[in-house]
């Protein structure tokens, strides 16, 4: 299935005339960063910079060649018309072998002087009368070739728009002698069944999969005995046809540039049978990168609140259009699968717009950013240096959370259980090792809140957790984290300016084990409320006297749940009491 819709993804962009540089079967796309420019007799006329600025950085230009990859191995593989400069040019900086790249030279020379005769192109007899003459020791008159030629070089003609490789002598020579598929195995292909050579290795290889293999990755792949049968070696084992394997490696390598974000250690990338704005935007809800301008943050910003609040599916077009998502994670020189999701546009929609209202909890900031899974999973770590310690974090949570969302399952126990630990450990959030604790504060109320509905959603449970203070919710566990809310606004009225709270000192034990602390708590309340002005004393009194109402006994101990429940009463109690209007002190009576 998966192979199958990224070969319906190739031929989507193929016919699509505003996709560029995608390959047609026998070529690549390669990183090149310099031009070798001819005279029409083969004299050279500039070896040139073909690298493109991007900010302040130049990168390589992303450039069609033919043949699928530059071949590897231990032997030497000349390209055709392009190649690295110890191929091309016989030059390589800092060079520990120069036998080996005088070899490499003569191999692509050589390999080209044998066309000679094949190929009927001025261009083509150019590069010919080049390579005669060009000797390697000239490069000492390129100083800047070290610095320009780090990754591929092509050749073209002064005068010229195009390169040597594009003429179409030199392309209507390559399509009929090195584009059609040459396996000896023939076999019906698991893509459509159609019958045909099928490939041995899948190329070009995958790139672009976070802490994989620079040189590339294979997503199938077969090397030892234990996993063949029947007789076939490599991916001979898992029938793809040639031509349909060069497919999928493609498009997949074009989604992981265009669109791949990093969740945790898989390398996530979506996409759909037709263009679809939940393309666009789909990344959004994942990934906390800075948009490229004001205006792209804008509309993600618009689209995320819609989102939450059920509005957007007039923005998606047909919401029955198929739509998938793949999660990829490195396995030495393989990759592994580490979800496959398949549903429709409005599915994912939904289950992106309640996940948003899952987190949804009052103090949010809806101008701030997001609260991406990255930021998600750090709340679960330590503080370091004033910030989460990122290295602290598991590094399979992140795509657990992922799949939770798009699955609308609960999200991984160990997330609520994780952020609680940080709770109780930091009176919620640590002020004095936090410098974004009020961020912080909000980010794990709202995790701990949608943690909890997404557990009751998913057991059949109708439990109510609201997103402002609910004075009457039925919870005990809930009521003490008010109650403990409320002792300690009663301190810091009484000590204006303190630096430490009951919070700091209390509030692991107190949502753990109320019995035990909150006995203390109330008599140590007594001596703070001597301190307060009469008016004062009776609004706290009043507060801390409606929260008790509602609480029986103290418990022993409170499960995980409770815990969570506990810290979003304290929660929601402390940013009523700093939203509300705040109370006039009423008048003392005798």
């Amino acid at each position: 299935m998966i192979l199958n819709a990224l070969v319906d993804y190739y031929e989507r962009i193929a016919n699509d005339p505003d996709q560029e540089g995608v390959a047609q079967y026998g070529f690549s796309e390669q990183k090149v960063s310099f031009c070798v420019v001819l005279q029409a007799d083969g004299s050279l006329h500039a070896i040139q910079d073909e690298r493109i600025e991007i900010g302040k950085k130049r990168t390589p230009r992303a450039c069609l060649v033919p043949g699928q990859a530059k071949p590897t191995g231990s032997g030497l593989n000349p390209c055709f018309l392009w190649d690295n400069a110890q191929y091309l040019l016989g030059f390589k900086p800092d060079d520990p072998n120069p036998g080996r790249t005088a070899e490499a030279f003569e191999k692509f020379r050589t390999r080209h002087f044998e066309l000679e005769s094949e190929i009927d192109d001025g261009g083509f007899r150019a590069v010919c009368a080049f390579l005669r003459r060009w000797d390697p020791a000239g490069v000492t008159s390129h100083p800047d070739l070290a610095e320009i030629t780090g990754h591929f070089g092509v050749f073209r003609l002064v005068g010229s728009n195009g390169y040597v490789h594009d003429s179409r002598p030199i392309l209507d020579y390559w399509k009929n002698r090195h584009c059609q598929p040459i396996s000896d195995i023939i076999a019906p292909s698991l893509i459509d069944g159609t019958v045909g050579p099928i490939a041995r290795i899948h190329e070009p290889k995958i790139k672009g999969v976070s802490g994989a293999q620079s040189s590339g990755a294979t997503i199938v792949s077969f090397n030892q005995d234990a996993f063949e049968s029947y007789g076939l070696t490599q991916s001979h084992n898992a029938p793809v046809g040639e031509v349909d394997a060069f497919r999928y490696c493609n498009a997949l390598n074009r989604l992981l540039a265009d669109r791949g974000v990093r969740i945790g250690d898989a390398t996530v990338v979506w996409w759909s049978d037709a263009p679809t704005p939940m393309e666009t935007f789909f990344g959004a809800a994942f990934d906390d990168k800075s948009a490229e301008d004001e205006e792209t943050k804008q509309r993600i910003g618009a689209f995320l609140n819609r989102l939450r609040r059920g509005t957007v599916g007039d923005d998606l077009g047909n919401l029955d259009q198929p739509f998938y998502v793949l999660g990829l994670s490195p396995n030495a020189s393989r990759l592994s699968v580490r979800f496959w999701l398949a549903g429709s546009v409005g599915q994912f929609a939904e289950r992106l717009g309640q996940h948003l209202q899952d987190l949804e909890i009052i103090g949010d900031d809806v101008q701030g950013p997001p609260l991406t899974i990255r930021r998600m999973v750090l709340e679960t770590a330590p503080p370091k240096s004033g910030w989460p310690d990122a290295d602290r974090v598991s590094p399979v949570l992140s795509g657990e959370i992922a799949r939770a969302i798009l699955v609308g399952s609960p999200y991984p126990r160990s997330l609520l259980a994780g952020v609680l630990r940080r709770v109780r450990a930091e009176g919620f959030a640590d002020r004095e090792k936090r410098k974004d604790w009020l961020a912080a504060t909000h980010r794990r109320a709202a995790i701990i809140k949608a943690s909890l509905i997404r557990e009751a959603r998913h057991a059949g449970q109708n439990k109510e957790l609201p997103v402002s203070l609910n004075k009457d919710h039925p919870s005990t566990a809930y009521q003490l984290g008010r109650l403990f809310a409320a002792l300690e606004k009663a301190q810091e009225d009484a000590l204006p300016g303190i630096k430490a709270t009951v919070k700091d000192r209390y509030f692991g034990s107190a949502s753990s084990t109320p019995s035990a602390v909150f006995p203390r708590l109330i008599r140590l309340n007594q001596h703070h409320m001597g301190k307060l002005e009469s008016g004062w004393r009776i609004n706290r009194e009043k507060n801390i006297g409606q929260i008790m109402d509602k609480i029986d006994t103290f418990p022993a101990h409170l499960p995980v749940e409770d815990q969570g429940l506990f810290a979003l009463g304290y929660y929601h109690q402390r940013q009523d009491f700093f939203t509300s209007t705040k109370p006039e002190p009423q008048e003392a009576t005798t």
